[in-house]
């Protein structure tokens, strides 16, 4: 222990105490129940609209609150905003009573300001990456594409102050699923008029949710505190949450283990096995997968057989074992293995044999010819030592050259979206409990694309099987889909399936081991002993 003890300490000196030092300044007393955890990053935006990670995603849940909010047990659809809704029999139309709630400056919440919010989302120009999210309501596609100049043909009704209709192209299942999500949260239209695009900043942000934003110090923390003016501010425990954004693993976890942290949910992969014995340590599966793009818009990789040779080239099962300790499950597929009755179709094995000679037919026998490309991954010592491993093992088994680039967060997704990468580090947790939140992201122009791929038959499965209303067609129609990603045109290459590894503190209650890892804020509580 005293040896584990030491090892944290020269870590944290050799990796920023600086850090640590800076965290712990404090310009007023934290408030009494404060649960703080870190973030891993600074995040890319505020806008619920413009956000897409995880990073994000954390912040949105405790700024702003859509109609339907999550269970904080099972996750399942809760009344949010909306007190109550209405599902017609065909499952076509969601009608939304609103309770009477308020933004963060008192003004009254109303139907309209769901309108306002989810039409901002689907204009084309406001870029939204995550507007196919809205696609399920009716024309809402075919507004963001500007096929359709009308929105009042877009299936989003305001009949009265509280109460907002919503009619869908087809019967959708997990639509309640995907109104808690982010992009359907509402923003407040005098904010944004007023400040443009520093609305979200501190002093001007106006918001719904459990908690306000009271200070954000780029690099340092972000600290938002308890909303007295939140509809349901009695049932709120905690007094305020402070997200810090600590890349490096080892500072976090120094800082967990000095009692600056109450929540660490990523881990210094070489330090599990010791971790593993610690009394706050949690392991629960994840609805989450680690992956690689490939960028198919230029040469090397818009040759399919370039992208099977690397993917066949990479030993998944040893890099689990070796890098991540055995804490993870390699990936041969895109869905993870968690949303029965849905079954992927079995993956590609590792083959460096294969994979050389499909290299050789490419044009580059042995790695001969072959441009040197590069691996883009954001700051995190886990995904460098992953991206070391794979340089070497494409190395050995293609004989190809690889550069890594680590780039910061919002750098790194900037080159991600512009396609201006050969291979990047990616994930993707689910947004819902559905097979299709992995599978829809890779249609021709997703959002989420980023690889620049295109495959017609891809298109019109995962279109087919929106519009089925049998549940064992449309798992066949996906699998099919999965098929053709995985096994036949490989944009991505999976490489592990996530697993919830973390140190949580005792004195924190309210919170519970999920799939998607998603914990409200608002239910949370700290016990000081």
């Amino acid at each position: 222990m005293r040896k584990f003890v030491i090892l944290l300490a020269a870590a944290a000196i050799a990796t920023g105490i600086y850090a640590l030092v800076a965290l712990r300044e404090r310009e007023e007393p934290a408030p009494q129940k404060t649960f703080t955890f870190n973030n891993g990053t600074e995040p890319e935006t505020l806008d619920p609209a413009l956000m897409t990670g995880v990073p994000e995603h954390r912040i949105a849940i405790a700024l702003f609150e859509g109609l339907v909010t999550y269970h904080p047990e099972t996750l399942a659809p809760a009344p949010g905003v909306a007190e109550s809704w209405d599902i017609s029999e065909d499952g076509l139309t969601y009608t939304f009573h609103l309770r009477e709630s308020t933004w963060s400056n008192g003004v009254p919440i109303t139907a309209d300001d769901f309108l306002y919010s989810w039409r901002r989302a689907l204009e084309p120009e406001t870029a939204a990456e995550y507007a196919y999210q809205l696609w399920y309501i009716k024309n809402a596609r075919a507004y963001t594409e500007g096929k359709l100049a009308d929105f009042s043909q877009v299936g989003v009704r305001v009949t009265d102050p509280h109460t907002l209709e919503v009619t869908l192209e087809q019967p959708t299942p997990y639509f309640l699923g995907l109104v808690a999500f982010e992009t359907f949260m509402p923003v407040p239209a005098e904010c944004i008029e007023q400040h443009g695009n520093r609305w979200t900043r501190p002093g001007n942000i106006v918001s719904n949710g459990p908690f306000v934003l009271t200070e954000w110090k780029p690099q340092a923390k972000i600290v938002m505190r308890k909303n007295p003016r939140y509809w349901d501010a009695a049932a709120v425990r905690l007094d305020a949450i402070v997200a810090l954004p600590i890349a490096n693993e080892d500072t976090a976890l120094s800082l967990y283990k000095t009692g600056g942290l109450d929540w660490l949910d990523s881990l210094p992969a070489p330090l599990i096995p010791q971790l593993k014995k610690h009394p706050d340590y949690h392991k629960a599966p994840y609805l989450g997968i680690y992956f690689y793009r490939f960028n198919c818009t230029r040469k090397p990789f818009d040759d399919p057989r370039v992208r099977r040779a690397f993917n066949l080239a990479l030993d998944k099962a040893k890099l689990c074992r070796f890098v991540l300790h055995g804490e993870y499950e390699p990936a041969t597929v895109f869905v993870p293995p968690m949303l029965p009755p849905y079954e992927s179709p079995e993956g590609l094995a590792y083959d460096p044999d294969r994979a050389a000679e499909l290299l050789a037919e490419a044009g580059y026998p042995g790695g001969r010819g072959f441009p040197r490309i590069t691996l883009v991954y954001n700051t995190s010592k886990r995904h460098e030592d992953i991206a070391v491993v794979a340089q070497e093992m494409w190395k050995e088994a293609l004989g190809v050259d690889i550069n890594l680039v680590n780039q910061e967060w919002k750098v790194y997704l900037q080159t991600t979206n512009r396609l201006d990468y050969d291979i990047a580090r990616a994930s993707w947790i689910g947004d819902y409990t559905d097979p299709n939140t992995f599978l829809d992201m890779f249609v021709t122009g997703g959002g989420n694309n980023r690889t620049g791929w295109s495959n017609e038959r891809y298109d019109e499965l995962i279109r087919a099987a929106a519009e089925t209303l049998d549940p064992a067609r449309r798992n066949d129609l996906l699998k099919e889909a999965e098929d053709i990603l995985v096994n036949q045109e490989l944009p991505i290459m999976p490489v592990f399936f996530y697993a919830n590894l973390s140190l949580l503190r005792p004195r924190v209650k309210g919170f519970h081991q999920n799939a998607r890892n998603l914990h409200p804020f608002k239910n949370l509580d700290v016990v000081r002993p």
